[in-house]
């Protein structure tokens, strides 16, 4: 990985240019109270904001840590070049009109690859990049205008938009930024290699990316364990949903497993928190900077509304954090607080009794906080005009977190209704100023389940092979040599031959026709079969190879286990209701390969078909190690032959008290 200590952490600034971009890198670098020296180079010799412009890059005292390059994009080559032969720390290529470019200029592919060769080992961000602003130490490589004040320590943002950089930088949600870092077109230093290099700095506290996509999942992998080993959280807000489950293919799985669904996988895997919107980006950053993971899903709210007690508990209904009843303890508190008027339960609607009474609304507001509560959220709207009578509620909530020492957030049910002097007030005592009771709770749910990301890397390949479609019985033959157990069978060649191939076989039997992708919807699969029946049967189809097996019997489920190719994400290893429910319910859930047995049978659990496979109303669940080996020889399978599988569907996977029997089987594989 390049070194990007000197590019992000500057002593020294070089500002290449001398448009109105140039004028405000000077300027804003001098607000924040960058203390290092700034160069201003341009041929001209010309004067921006008191600085005298020297005329070539060799004239400067020294070669600068970072530099601002704010010309066209052919001169930015030759500049690039010649800081990387002085020794530079790194670059920020503001011009666009490389990559991005294609579709107007052919020429800028070339011209991206010709930055990357000048550039060599020294970093660059971009081309077609805003730059980024360290406000830790007042180094704002940023031509545009910001909202970041100076900090001493706070959260990083890394997003692949420069609009919504700028916009997050406006963020009033007391937020602390220490950095807000843009990618641009990434010819040279990717996402994670700037993110891993911000995890250098020991005054960031968490990190969140905003990611447009995944390059290789091996460098993010590196990044969550970096992270990890560093003690920063991360979170995401993975946007673009992929065209991949809308193009025409060949198994179920490809098409009920598209991209989002292996980027949910890849995040799951490398233990990173994945938001929906950027408030809730915002807020889950905010709760982790002040307070870091919680340590238990579980919740407690407090307000003076029965209203907001039912929309916090409707709030947190399906997210994995919730409201646990109230111990005999915390009732026992509580009605000494509060009297026999007021229903106990949490969320807790405290009518107005208490209210007014700072120390009497602590009391009563203390039990809420208990040892087993992962975070209490106190529901407090300030009026904008006139907030007096509120004053004793922040003065309770900084009494309750002073008492207590549990994780503690005052909840605005409306951002705007939480003013800027409170929030500042609350955060300094320990309180977490909060905005917007759906982005806390949402935060709350992530701060809460963030985990270590898996140490086995996810299997990936740069390259997607050219592949066909492999016969069902070489696919099933393929798969039984890794231990996925198949029926008996035989391959017939022409009706003359289908009695003979059938003589070894017991009834019920299915006879299938070969070379079809989907079978069923072309007519070629017959089932319950007599020896009798199976010319008849044949007759029917067009086609004139066949398969003939037993019919798998006592089935209890069946499932659909299936591995795609993500170019984007590595495979995907998609499990869900199989056979003739697989289109009708699309209960599915996606992993990484390899998963171990105890991640697969996680995932199955949370299946809607789960209690089927459990044994539902007293019927006979199925024997749950034969699918786990199953699912594990599948995907034994794919990683042998990574380079050349492309996909592989078992569904129906046949699940009887005592086995699991993979019925259909379908491979695309590069051929030898």
């Amino acid at each position: 990985m390049r070194d990007l200590s000197r590019l992000l952490r500057p002593r020294s600034i070089a500002v290449v240019g001398g448009g109105a971009w140039c004028r405000q890198i000077i300027r804003q670098s001098r607000k924040m109270g960058f203390n290092g020296d700034i160069w201003l180079v341009h041929p001209q010799g010309i004067e921006l904001e008191g600085l005298k412009a020297f005329v070539s890059l060799a004239d400067l005292p020294m070669a600068p840590d970072a530099v601002f390059i704010g010309i066209n994009r052919h001169a930015t080559i030759d500049v690039v070049q010649r800081l990387a032969g002085m020794g530079a720390g790194g670059a920020v290529c503001f011009a666009s009109g490389f990559s991005e470019a294609r579709a107007e200029d052919a020429s800028g592919h070339d011209l991206q690859s010709r930055l990357v060769e000048a550039a060599g080992d020294m970093p660059i961000l971009g081309p077609n990049c805003y730059g980024f602003i360290n406000a830790l130490d007042g180094a704002l490589l940023w031509p545009d205008q910001h909202g970041c004040v100076p900090a001493t320590t706070g959260v990083a943002i890394l997003t692949q938009s420069s609009n919504i950089a700028i916009n997050l930088t406006m963020q009033q949600r007391g937020v602390p930024l220490a950095f807000v870092v843009t990618c641009g077109n990434m010819a040279q230093t990717t996402q994670a290699e700037i993110a891993m290099g911000l995890l250098d700095d020991p005054r960031v506290t968490a990190l969140g990316l905003h990611i447009e996509g995944f390059a290789d999942p091996t460098v993010w992998h590196a990044l969550a364990i970096k992270a990890k080993s560093r003690g920063v959280p991360l979170v995401a807000l993975k946007v673009g949903l992929s065209d991949q489950a809308q193009r025409a293919t060949v198994s179920h799985t490809a098409s009920l497993a598209g991209s989002d669904a292996g980027a949910s996988a890849l995040l799951e895997r490398l233990g990173i928190g994945r938001v929906r919107d950027l408030p809730t980006l915002l807020e889950t950053l905010k709760l982790l900077h002040f307070n870091g993971p919680l340590d238990a899903p579980t919740l407690s709210a407090i307000s003076c509304s029965g209203g907001e007690a039912s929309l916090a508990a409707d709030t947190a209904h399906g997210r994995k954090i919730g409201f646990p009843v109230l111990l005999e303890g915390q009732k026992t508190a509580l009605l000494d607080a509060l009297g026999p008027m007021v229903a106990l339960s949490n969320p807790l609607d405290y009518h107005t009794y208490v209210w007014g009474d700072a120390e009497k609304m602590a009391n009563a507001w203390t039990p809420m906080a208990g040892d087993h509560i992962g975070l209490t959220l106190i529901i407090v709207d300030y009026p904008h005009t006139d907030a007096t009578d509120w004053v004793s509620a922040t003065q309770a909530a900084l009494r309750v977190r002073a008492r207590t020492g549990r994780p503690v957030a005052v909840v605005a049910t409306l951002p705007e209704l939480m003013p800027a002097a409170v929030a500042a007030e609350l955060a300094a005592g320990g309180v977490i100023p909060m905005m917007g009771l759906t982005e806390a709770i949402a935060a709350a749910e992530i701060a809460s389940n963030l985990r270590g990301p898996d140490l086995v890397p996810p299997l990936w390949r740069a390259t997607t092979p050219q592949v066909a479609l492999v016969p069902e019985a070489s696919a099933k033959s393929l798969l039984a040599s890794f231990g996925l157990a198949v029926p008996r069978g035989q391959i017939a060649c022409g009706l003359p031959e289908l009695r003979a191939a059938a003589s070894g076989l017991t009834p019920p039997l299915v006879l299938k026709g070969q070379g079809l992708a989907h079978k069923s919807e072309a007519g070629a699969v017959a089932l319950n079969l007599s020896h009798a029946g199976l010319e008849a049967a044949a007759n029917r189809m067009t086609t004139t190879s066949f398969l003939v097996e037993e019919m798998v019997q006592g089935p209890i489920v069946e499932l659909l286990v299936g591995v795609t190719r993500d170019p984007a994400h590595g495979f995907v290893l998609t499990l869900g209701a199989g056979g003739v429910l697989t289109e009708l319910w699309q209960d599915t859930v996606s992993l990484l390969v390899p998963a171990g047995r105890d991640q697969v049978a996680a995932a199955l659990g949370r299946l809607r078909i789960a209690p089927l496979l459990d044994g539902y109303r007293g019927k006979p669940g199925a024997h749950m190690e034969s699918i786990l080996s199953a699912v594990e020889a599948i995907q034994a399978c794919v990683i042998a032959h990574s380079d050349r599988i492309s996909e592989i569907e078992v569904n129906p996977l046949i699940c009887t008290h005592d086995a699991a029997i993979a019925a259909d089987a379908l491979i695309m594989m590069a051929q030898d």
